[in-house]
């Protein structure tokens, strides 16, 4: 009966686990941001949707899924991609469970950033329809940044 009741409970946990949408997002999430870092160019683009759109971090920085894929390409055959490791990532989801948003810090060359996303269900299927990057300024250090941004390069 002890094991019945043990295999019930392993059971139980397994399905739990596998219904948390939370678990099966963060993995898909950082996969795709592994993906960029082994710059593996089929895994990274072949998440997003045929919509999606990417805000980078500098200013008029909106890149359709084409026009991104276009301009990374070169770095990704070089392999030479991006490396962003994700961390504290919060998921929100529609009340139907077929759209979910998120924020993440986010460790990357440029020190401390935050992306933020959302991912929509079609089919069964998971893709990433928005993403947006951005770098963390500190409000004490906002007019210095600002200072800096009005440079002339």
């Amino acid at each position: 009966m002890k094991q019945i009741i043990l295999f019930s409970l392993l059971l139980s946990t397994l399905s739990a686990t596998r219904q948390d949408p939370k678990i099966e997002l963060d993995e898909f999430m950082d996969d795709w941001h592994a993906a960029a870092g082994q710059a593996n160019y089929d895994d990274y683009f072949g998440p997003m949707d045929e919509s999606f759109v990417f805000l980078g971090t500098a200013p008029g920085e909106r890149w359709s899924k084409a026009d991104f894929s276009k301009f990374s390409k070169p770095y990704f055959d070089a392999g030479k991609a991006w490396d962003f490791k994700a961390s504290n990532r919060t998921w929100n989801f529609s009340k139907n469970k077929k759209i979910a948003w998120f924020d993440e810090d986010l460790d990357t060359w440029m020190e401390g950033c935050r992306g933020s996303g959302i991912l929509q269900k079609k089919k069964g299927n998971w893709a990433i329809v928005y993403y947006n990057l951005t770098v963390l300024v500190e409000n004490e250090k906002i007019k210095e940044f600002i200072e800096l941004r009005k440079e002339e390069i």
